[in-house]
C-alpha cells in the first residue's frame, strides 16, 4: 500500500519528490471538511488511490466529530456510495 502523506489542508502521496495524488480541503464557518478537489496521476490510476484519500479525510472527520461536504464530483460519488460513510456526509 502506497503511504499517504497529510499536509496543510490535504492528504497526498509523493512519488521521486513529486506529488503524484492529491485530496485536498479546507473548512466552512460551521467547521465541516468542505473536499474541494481530488488529483490521481494517470500511473497510480486504477489502484484505488482515490479511495484511500477520501477514506483519509473521513478517518479525520471522524476523529475531530465534522461532518463533510465534497465539492469535487469524485468525493461526492464515493461519500454517497459507501453507506459506511453517510454518518460524516452532511445534509443538502
Amino acid at each position: 500500500m502506497t503511504e499517504i502523506a497529510r499536509g496543510d489542508g490535504e492528504f497526498y502521496i509523493l512519488k521521486n519528490g513529486e506529488k503524484k495524488a492529491e485530496i485536498t480541503f479546507s473548512h466552512d464557518n460551521n467547521s465541516n471538511i468542505v473536499i474541494e478537489h481530488t488529483y490521481v496521476a494517470e500511473e497510480l490510476g486504477g489502484q484505488g488511490i482515490g479511495k484511500q484519500l477520501v477514506a483519509k479525510v473521513v478517518e479525520k472527520a471522524r476523529a475531530e466529530n465534522k461532518k463533510i461536504i465534497p465539492q469535487c464530483d469524485y468525493a461526492e460519488k464515493q461519500l454517497k456510495k459507501k453507506e459506511e460513510y453517510h454518518d460524516v456526509l452532511a445534509s443538502t
